[in-house]
């Protein structure tokens, strides 16, 4: 049987988006043909796909101004790409309008996957562009019929405001069939990986460094508060502790997770976004059996209680940081192998892409929209 087209659009420069990635690998290799639309807001680098892909350029300076642009701008390339046999596959909410206005005005399927709750992010809360994302949040989302989710708390949280019931999608990695070695390491490596963003409790994790010993904090991404940890650093003189790594390509940070002691993942409590993720790094961490810190919010304590894969630190506290720290390198690598490797038999892209093409095999056979009451 012949596969209908997707056209799937971010806000994103798509070269280290993992879940897309995965996504339109998934559909592509199932026969689907698919076309992928993102921008260069974050630059270009250079990436290769098995399908057609195009980035929108964007003059704006501000992301404000450049979320706008890159709506009209991603509206009119659907209206020209977009026919009767296409589906539309909108990734957030800074993705939703035009891909919505779009499968409206051709009676064709969308699916929405929201990665995060966009609209309780911290970034943009307390501001007039909540007010603004909510409000196309009220407007769009209770007329969808296919969507998917990261985390059940997410599902949850749009379930409970919007009464839609969306398809969890964790972003799991592919199984990895574990056989390496484990390394030896002097120092120890600690290992924080993903957006050096506010409220990751990436500063809290660099003063706990003054609490261990023999130990390398090691930092790979970029972001908006890199600067200022890069500051922290030295101000504490803690330059032989930390290592900025930079943003690293997929394949390349999967390269240097296999080789941590102990990975990192303590958001704090920003708002609903952050309170119901499930963080890219913990499946990522799994994947490598590599154990890991985590924060006591509701989607890390629902995988510390199915799997013993880390340690729950007790707050942001640097020196309780830093204790839940040692008790996973006391314990060893080893010690968490097996719990590990039974989590990452579960959390696995396997099992979500299975769940992925339902989704769009329902969106095939169905218009995009719920019949009005």
């Amino acid at each position: 049987m012949d596969r209908r087209k997707i056209i799937t659009s971010a806000f994103s420069n798509l070269c280290t988006d993992q879940r897309i990635e995965k996504v339109c690998k998934t559909l592509h290799d199932n026969g689907y043909q698919i076309e992928l639309i993102g921008n260069d807001w974050n630059g270009a680098e250079k990436m290769s796909r098995p399908y057609p892909f195009t980035r929108i350029h964007l003059i704006s300076k501000s992301l404000k101004t450049a979320y706008f642009e890159f709506n009209w701008k991603l509206y009119r390339e659907l209206k020209k790409k977009a026919d009767h046999s296409t589906i539309l596959h909108a990734n957030d909410l800074d993705a939703l309008l035009p891909n919505y206005l779009i499968a409206k005005k051709l009676n064709i399927p969308l699916v929405f996957d929201s990665h995060e709750i966009f609209s309780e992010m911290p970034a943009i809360q307390g501001k007039m562009s909540q007010k603004l994302w909510r409000y196309v949040e009220k407007k769009i989302i209770p007329d969808i019929k296919c969507m998917i989710t990261a985390s059940s708390g997410y599902a949850d949280w749009f379930r409970n405001k919007y009464a839609i019931d969306p398809v969890v999608i964790q972003n799991s990695p592919k199984k990895l069939d574990f056989n390496q070695q484990i390394p030896e390491n002097n120092p120890k490596i600690i290992l924080y990986q993903g957006a050096i963003n506010p409220f990751r409790g990436i500063d809290k994790a660099i003063l706990a460094m003054k609490h261990l010993d023999n130990v390398i904090f090691k930092i790979a991404g970029d972001g908006p508060l890199k600067k200022e940890y890069e500051n922290l650093v030295l101000k504490e003189n803690l330059q032989h502790k930390v290592e900025f790594l930079g943003k690293l390509l997929p394949e390349d940070l999967r390269k240097v997770t296999l080789t941590a002691d102990c990975g990192m993942s303590i958001e704090e409590n920003a708002g609903e976004s952050y309170y119901y993720s499930l963080p890219n790094k913990v499946l990522d961490c799994i994947q490598a059996r590599v154990p890991v810190i985590l924060s006591n919010l509701p989607e890390l304590q629902r995988i510390k209680r199915q799997f013993d894969i880390g340690e729950i630190i007790k707050d942001h506290h640097p020196e309780n940081i830093a204790q839940s720290i040692r008790v996973v390198l006391d314990k060893g690598r080893k010690a968490y192998q097996a719990e590990l490797e039974n989590a990452a038999d579960i959390f696995c892209w396997e099992n979500e892409e299975v769940k992925l093409l339902r989704v769009f095999e329902k969106a095939s056979s169905s218009r995009g929209f719920k019949p009005k009451a």
